[in-house]
């Protein structure tokens, strides 16, 4: 199995692992690791994506 198959497989376990908690994944949350899939982005660059949209909607909250 290629990396980027394992990556995908391995995305759609956690996925349904997230669902079984009953914390599914949003749509756009399902999208975003896709365009991570699809663009072939580096773990670093995800965890700086991921992180940076946690801080903005932190801060959102926080402004409510």
């Amino acid at each position: 199995m290629r990396d980027r198959d394992t990556i995908r497989q391995r995305t759609l376990e956690a996925a349904h692992l997230q669902a079984i908690e009953n914390n599914p994944l949003s749509p756009e949350q399902v999208e975003m690791f896709a365009m991570f899939d699809r663009e072939g982005w580096s773990a670093e660059k995800q965890r700086k994506h991921i992180l940076e949209r946690a801080r903005v909607a932190g801060a959102s909250q926080a402004a409510e």
